[in-house]
């Protein structure tokens, strides 16, 4: 999961989705220079602002690097889920500082081989599963 997470150095995220980060409404708390940043863009009232959005990886945004852990140790991951990826004291904690230390092969063969295992999930349809019609609740 720690590699798969990687997928999060490219990509963006809309504002209703890290909304309660960046005003403390969930902890722990974004780093506060990224959060002043932020606020512009993703005001604190719901329903304003919420499909805009920022780069999960404020430092390399359309670049597929290490750059996306190193924000993790910084308390710069946008989402609630992608910080619990380093929490000083979680059981990811080494994976992500491993990743962070250095863009050797270590990472992209872990990555290549989590999608490849993703890949192979069979997708469960008819009397074993649903394609959703909004992914947030059962049809």
């Amino acid at each position: 999961m720690v590699a798969l997470s990687g997928a999060h150095t490219i990509g963006q995220a809309r504002c209703v989705n890290f909304r309660g980060r960046l005003y403390n409404e969930t902890a722990p708390s974004l780093d506060a220079t990224l959060a002043t940043s932020l606020k512009p863009r993703c005001p604190s009232t719901d329903g304003t602002g919420d499909d805009n959005t920022s780069p999960l990886d404020p430092s390399t945004s359309y670049v597929f690097d290490n750059f996306y852990y190193k924000n993790l140790l910084r308390n710069k991951g946008l989402l609630h889920s992608d910080q619990q990826l380093f929490s000083g004291g979680g059981s990811a904690d080494a994976q992500t500082t491993a990743y962070a230390s250095g863009m050797g092969a270590g990472f992209f063969d872990d990555f290549r081989d989590a999608m490849v295992k993703m890949g192979g999930i069979g997708v469960l349809t008819g009397s074993s599963g649903q394609v959703r019609v909004n992914c947030r609740k059962a049809n």
